[in-house]
């Protein structure tokens, strides 16, 4: 009976070339030339077919393990991690983990093949992409920050779900800023865009979504019917401009952020046993610094086109406002108060005035009239009939500030 041989494509070239030089006189140099190996090398090759016959050429070290194999002591450590520590960590994650935190130099590959082998990780096929029209990015840093926010479990079972709101910049894929709050309300996008402008400035232009925080999506004709939201308003005293995108796909930099933050930030927070809003704010700062040294690129222009921010337009600005027209007794109907301006006189120039009713993040009221400050006092407090909440409110069970209408 004939005994069969496993042979490479490589192997059964070599056995054919030098079948060739035997019985069709092919020169040792161009066979070597043809193979793309030393004339030494090919001589090698002759030498043992013509010692061992065919299984001469077949490699020795077939079945055999590789050289550059890790340990089985070195392999054991890293299957305890990634089972014991590093649960539910794609390949990448786990890797930079293990060579920070374990001081284990291993290549990323090798770690990938064995979560692989121990069913830690599954290959996943590649999902035919819909065809979008490419944006180019903003040249400069600050011509344009992508801002939306992503209700999820970021603290997984360990502590209450809530809402992440996230900056980034078009042009270098940087986080500019993070910020966990309870839900999407206007009074937290206040909050998170004066400490974004007090710690970079004012950018040119802020994108967004069509939530309605950022914009009147049905017949209300919004802030002094100028078709604006608080947000809007806010923004346009600032001269920032805001665009609002017409598909999730069109802001698509800040939705792969929080795919990202989805899977990257909420292990880092694991194993830093972070629970609480209050933990995961002080730790932000800090995964910021790391994830802009890892994703963040180089801007085609090197100008930084942020403005300075200041407290006082901020607090200016950063603010609820409403027109309201004054009572012949002048008085005013605020979300359920009726507040009554005091006056030293009869104060018939203040009847069915319009002034301006502003309310703080501290939920300080203050009445403005051409200017001026007018003091009032409170006279009742109506019982509201019922509460106005959007859907993102309601999921994540926030309180709108104002008590009323989402503005």
């Amino acid at each position: 009976m004939k005994e069969l041989f496993t042979m490479s494509g490589k192997e059964l070239l070599f056995y054919n070339t030098i079948l060739k030089s035997l019985k069709d006189g092919l020169k040792q140099v161009r066979a070597a030339e043809l193979l793309g190996v030393s004339e030494r090398h090919y001589r090698r090759l002759l030498k043992a077919y013509k010692e061992h016959g065919i299984e001469g050429l077949i490699s020795k070290k077939r079945g055999q393990p590789s050289n550059n194999r890790i340990n089985k002591d070195l392999r054991k450590k890293v299957i305890d991690k990634l089972k014991n520590r590093y649960t539910e960590c794609g390949p990448t994650f786990a890797w930079e983990k293990l060579i920070k935190n374990e001081g284990l130099e291993l290549s990323h590959e090798t770690v990938r093949k064995i979560m692989i082998e121990e069913g830690l990780w599954k290959t996943r096929k590649r999902k035919r992409l819909k065809l979008y029209q490419s944006r180019q990015r903003r040249a400069c840093e600050g011509d344009l920050i992508q801002m939306d926010g992503s209700p999820h479990a970021w603290f997984e079972d360990r502590g209450p779900k809530c809402c992440l709101l996230g900056f980034i910049d078009d042009a270098t894929s940087k986080i500019k800023h993070l910020k966990f709050v309870e839900s999407e309300t206007t009074s937290n996008y206040f909050l998170a865009l004066k400490e974004y402008m007090l710690k970079h400035g004012k950018p040119k232009c802020f994108y967004s979504d069509r939530f309605s925080v950022f914009r009147v999506n049905n017949d209300k004709e919004g802030y002094r019917k100028q078709g604006l939201t608080q947000v809007g308003r806010a923004l346009k005293e600032l001269e920032v401009q805001l665009i609002c995108a017409n598909s999730p796909q069109a802001k698509g930099r800040i939705e792969r952020l929080f795919k990202t933050l989805q899977d990257r930030l909420i292990k880092e927070m694991r194993l830093r046993n972070i629970n609480t809003v209050e933990e995961a704010n002080n730790y932000l700062e800090e995964y910021i610094k790391e994830h802009n040294a890892l994703f963040a690129i180089t801007a085609e222009n090197s100008q930084n086109t942020h403005r300075p921010a200041t407290n006082k337009e901020m607090d200016e600005a950063f603010c609820y406002k409403e027109e309201r027209i004054l009572s012949k007794n002048l008085e005013l109907s605020y979300y359920g108060q009726i507040l009554q301006i005091k006056t030293e006189g009869a104060g018939y120039g203040l009847r069915k005035a319009k002034v301006m009713v502003k309310k703080s993040l501290s939920k300080e009221i203050k009445i403005e009239y051409r200017g001026r400050e007018l003091a009032y006092k409170q006279l009742l407090v109506k019982d509201h009939q019922g509460k106005i909440m959007n859907k993102k409110e309601i999921l994540m069970g926030g309180v709108f500030p104002l008590g009323g209408k989402v503005i």
